[in-house]
């Protein structure tokens, strides 16, 4: 059984993602504990909340040095705002320095863009929407249609400098980066842990997923 050491720093969506886990088969620790954390097999980095309140709170507890050592060495995915922390920078309270393990910045969606019946986007963008451009050859897309729908929750969205790390993107108001490969790195803006049978499906590819 694959060990996820399933990051605990008090800003994450522990007990939804830790149940989603352990029902594609996985053995999940909910733990700061970085002994834990070296000796699982792969790690999930969630995140909710306020960027600089994420970061401080990595930062105090050293997540952010496991995190940095992980993705050298192991699987890691990361969701939501752990995807956002994976960045150079956020633009949220004007900056906030982030991981720096992605080039790139992290932007709040600009209130001028309009859906397809010409109305002003709602910010934060909340609720199930499409993804799509996903590598169907990828194992970590196995069993997920082009357009499936994902839940997602956020304000701000990832812009990669190096677009070829993008490996699914979501429209709201304008095209954004909806999640990142990168070696033996994934991460995803929306929630599968509250995505049902596609999330489920997902966090299952990444369980099984061989680098």
């Amino acid at each position: 059984m694959t060990k996820i050491a399933l990051l605990d720093y008090g800003m994450g969506n522990l007990h939804s993602a830790s149940k989603a886990l352990s029902a594609v088969g996985a053995e999940v620790s909910i733990t700061n504990d970085p002994k834990i954390i070296r000796a699982a097999d792969k790690i999930v980095f969630p995140g909710v909340g306020a960027m600089r309140d994420c970061m401080a709170q990595m930062r105090e507890q050293g997540i952010d040095k496991v995190v940095q050592e992980a993705v050298f060495n192991k699987p890691v995915m990361a969701i939501c705002v752990g995807m956002q922390a994976l960045f150079t920078e956020s633009l949220e309270f004007e900056h906030t320095q982030c991981l720096d393990i992605v080039s790139g910045q992290v932007k709040k969606f600009e209130p001028n863009w309009t859906d397809e019946q010409g109305a002003a986007i709602k910010i934060p963008h909340m609720g199930w929407n499409t993804i799509s451009g996903m590598e169907r050859s990828h194992s970590l897309w196995r069993g997920i249609d082009e357009h499936a729908h994902f839940y997602f929750v956020h304000s701000y969205y990832c812009a990669p400098e190096d677009t070829s790390v993008t490996a699914a993107v979501c429209d709201y108001g304008q095209p954004f980066c909806a999640s990142i490969i990168k070696d033996n790195l994934f991460a995803t803006q929306f929630h599968p842990e509250k995505s049902h049978k596609d999330g489920l499906q997902l966090l299952k590819n990444f369980v099984e997923w061989q680098i």
